[in-house]
């Protein structure tokens, strides 16, 4: 018996009766107080679910959607087969993300790929070399600057490495087959766990990066 389920109901009904009135053994009075304690039961594990709702810590099931569009739009949504703590940690850790910073730029890629992308910025001495400093070599490290074009970065962003398609047998396995093993079937890109598309890459660099500025965005598979 836990607290607020249908037995506990019904003992606290029972307990609420007047001594004597009746024996210990009353099957048409246990259904009456079984019926009223279901609903009794009902309502309070209502009360416990909307608590749940009430703070972005426990929020969960559709309410956990809509408090991530609540606070970012369609910028964070869920992915496929993504579970509750996994989105509420994503929406926890956007909240108070740092941006407008090459390094903020920086962290959210390598948190949504697992891989720092590059970043090379014309301007920037250190990406591209100054004359008579030691900092960069022809060959060597760093690219080539250019002054005329300030406010422009480019970045090479890398796919996160998947986990491929759950519960589908890999190409030329063995243990898959009409009736037995794994499952075999065709699948595609979409079918993916959880993955984070190319479209999410330029979507997180294009929300975090500074207005008037411009983000030129290579994205290729890590090696």
């Amino acid at each position: 018996m836990a607290t607020g389920d249908q037995n506990d109901f019904s003992s606290r009904l029972r307990q609420l009766l007047p001594n004597g009135w009746f024996p210990d053994t009353s099957p048409v009075l246990d259904a009456i107080l079984n019926g009223i304690s279901y609903c009794l039961a009902l309502i309070y594990s209502l009360l416990a679910y909307a608590k749940l709702q009430t703070r972005l810590a426990t929020v969960t099931d559709g309410f956990l959607d809509l408090a991530a569009f609540d606070y970012f739009g369609s910028f964070i949504a869920r992915r496929t087969n993504e579970i509750d703590a996994s989105l509420r940690a994503r929406v926890f850790k956007n909240l108070l993300r740092p941006k407008a910073t090459r390094a903020a730029i920086i962290n959210l890629l390598t948190d949504l790929t697992g891989t720092a992308p590059i970043v090379f910025e014309p301007w920037r001495p250190l990406d591209c070399g100054a004359l008579n400093e030691n900092i960069c070599g022809l060959n060597m490290a760093g690219g080539l600057g250019s002054l005329a074009i300030p406010y422009q970065a480019f970045i090479t962003a890398y796919r996160p490495i998947g986990q491929g398609v759950p519960f589908i047998a890999g190409l030329n396995s063995s243990f898959a087959g009409l009736n037995v093993g794994s499952q075999s079937e065709l699948a595609s890109l979409s079918q993916i766990a959880g993955s984070v598309t190319d479209a999410d890459l330029f979507a997180a660099v294009a929300d975090a990066k500074v207005e008037g500025t411009m983000a030129w965005m290579k994205i290729t598979n890590k090696s």
